[in-house]
């Protein structure tokens, strides 16, 4: 898979999919697969056997991978969702830029 243009703690648009619409943060990546993990979506539905924790055993809620194809950097600026350009600055490192507003995003 090539190199993602989203990183861990971006904030991100969700343009596909059942949770169309909503916006996250970046928890994790894996890059090998071509996903990332959002902050509250693709919510599934987890059992887990009856431990110390849970006598009763119980149903868990937690965030599954969402591809990153179906992801959109958000805008620091304005918050809407934007395309990616990279550059190199004069020092030689590369830098993200948003295509709506020319900006560096960090």
């Amino acid at each position: 898979m090539s190199l993602s243009r989203i990183r861990k703690g971006d904030k991100v648009y969700v343009l596909t999919g059942k949770d169309k619409g909503k916006t996250g943060k970046v928890l994790e990546l894996y890059p090998a697969k071509g996903r990332a993990l959002v902050e509250g979506v693709n919510m599934m539905k987890k059992h887990v056997r009856k431990n110390q924790q849970q006598p009763q055993g119980a149903i868990v809620t937690t965030e599954a991978p969402i591809h990153l194809s179906n992801l959109s950097l958000l805008d620091p600026v304005n918050g809407k969702p934007t395309r990616i350009a990279t550059s190199v600055a004069a020092d030689g490192s590369k830098q993200r830029i948003s295509v709506k507003n020319k900006t560096v995003i960090g």
